[in-house]
């Protein structure tokens, strides 16, 4: 066992409710950080005492190069301590929390509308989805029945940000392998979603648009005929991802066979999203666990068999006709109605616990709540979706050739502030 967030030299534990919250006890400091060779594993022997035990993490022959946190193609500041033997990859560690801001202990201090403002930053590209999941348990233990007509706009504007989420991610697959025009042809076209979504949210990164009870404001005049001008526009404009990048023989060397993990696997590490789905498991939140309007749309689950980086490819491309499919059954029924149900000033969730979960756009993603009947939480928990992909790539890659952490990396699909929260 170690710490997951914090300093290895960090004493006390934040999230237990005696933790003196002192700032003056809670200063940073500059000096390195202590690293650690070995790791402790922890069990109770028959008396019931707590029993450590000592393993080592490298022995002396081990050959350990970090990945990382300044390497671009980790997107984001992620450090993987690799054990290499000549080229090929032995063991990973992943070391997180370089952007660990705390969130989670911050919504304790936190008013519920204080909070919304937190979710749209832990995975700017599916900024919806997770702002989702926090209004969704919210709104769930309050009781609030939504109106049809904010049922509808949430699942349009969560399929266009997924959207959005996967041409980035086609897009930043090709940079990764160092194809420039795939890359420039994903971000011309993610810009026609991001000009659909401004004209209502008013944001392009950070959406601030769902709020406990509804939306912040109603849909823009032109939403309905820019959305539908919009999926006209992308149909074709997929293939030419496929032509110019995902069917090229090179890409077809570096992702087929490279990073494979089977269904049971996935199951096991949590892989969830289309890098599980990419192994057969049917783990799609809005098939599963049905909110919004996804239990009165058709739209199929895409599952693949390889269970490798090109499999994970090819169902974010299918997914990316999946979400037209749903926005256009939805984008001409939009009901008339109310677009936000009035809330009183001060919100208090009564006392009881909720877990709400939504499909993000690389996985699931959950947000537990525990309500002791006030104005905050007593404790919030979220279920990030890149957390068990970065914990699965040592049981994906050990055997693989270095070059290949790249391209695995790639095509998991994982954003780091989520990871991080």
């Amino acid at each position: 066992m170690r710490r997951l967030f914090l300093r290895n030299d960090f004493k006390g534990y934040p999230l237990r409710k005696d933790y003196d919250m002192d700032p003056a006890k809670n200063m940073y400091t500059t000096e390195d950080d202590v690293e650690l060779d070995s790791t402790t594993e922890w069990n109770l022997n028959k008396e019931g005492e707590l029993v450590g035990t000592q393993h080592p993490l490298f022995t002396d022959d081990n050959f350990v190069v970090n990945i990382g946190p300044q390497h671009p193609s980790t997107h984001g500041v992620l450090r993987l301590q690799t054990v290499l033997d000549g080229e090929t990859v032995t063991r990973i560690y992943p070391h997180l929390g370089y952007i660990h801001r705390g969130i989670e202990k911050l919504c304790e201090q936190f008013t519920y509308p204080q909070t919304l403002a937190l979710t749209d930053r832990m995975n700017y590209l599916s900024a919806m989805m997770h702002r989702h999941a926090l209004v969704g348990v919210i709104e769930e233990g309050m009781g609030i029945e939504l109106s049809d007509r904010i049922r509808y706009i949430r699942t349009i504007m969560d399929e266009l940000q997924r959207i959005d989420n996967h041409l980035l991610y086609t897009a930043c697959c090709a940079q990764d392998l160092g194809a420039l025009t795939a890359f420039l042809y994903g971000m011309r076209d993610r810009e026609h979603v991001l000009n659909v979504m401004e004209e209502t949210t008013g944001g392009r990164l950070i959406q601030n648009y769902y709020r406990i009870g509804g939306l912040q404001a109603d849909i823009d005049p032109n939403f309905v005929s820019n959305v539908k001008e919009l999926c006209k526009y992308l149909r074709p404009m997929v293939q030419e991802y496929l032509d110019v990048f995902g069917d090229n023989v090179i890409t077809h060397q570096r992702f087929r066979n490279i990073g494979v993990m089977n269904e049971t696997d996935c199951i096991s590490y949590g892989v969830t999203g289309p890098a599980g789905r990419a192994s057969g498991w049917k783990n799609d939140v809005r098939k599963n666990h049905p909110y919004a309007m996804y239990d009165k749309v058709d739209f199929e689950q895409v599952t693949l068999t390889h269970g490798d980086s090109m499999d994970r490819y090819y169902c974010h491309i299918q997914e990316i006709y999946q979400s037209l499919n749903i926005i256009e059954q939805l984008i001409d029924n939009i009901p008339e109605g109310e677009f936000y149900v009035k809330q009183k000033p001060i919100i208090k969730v009564p006392e009881g616990q909720w877990y709400f979960s939504v499909e993000g756009a690389s996985g699931e993603f959950g947000a537990y709540l525990d309500s002791r009947g006030d104005k905050t939480a007593y404790r919030l928990k979220f279920r990030p979706m890149g957390l068990t992909l970065v914990g699965a790539m040592d049981k994906m890659l050990r055997g693989e050739k270095i070059a290949d952490l790249v391209t695995t990396g790639a095509a998991l699909d994982f954003v780091i502030p989520d990871i991080d929260r």
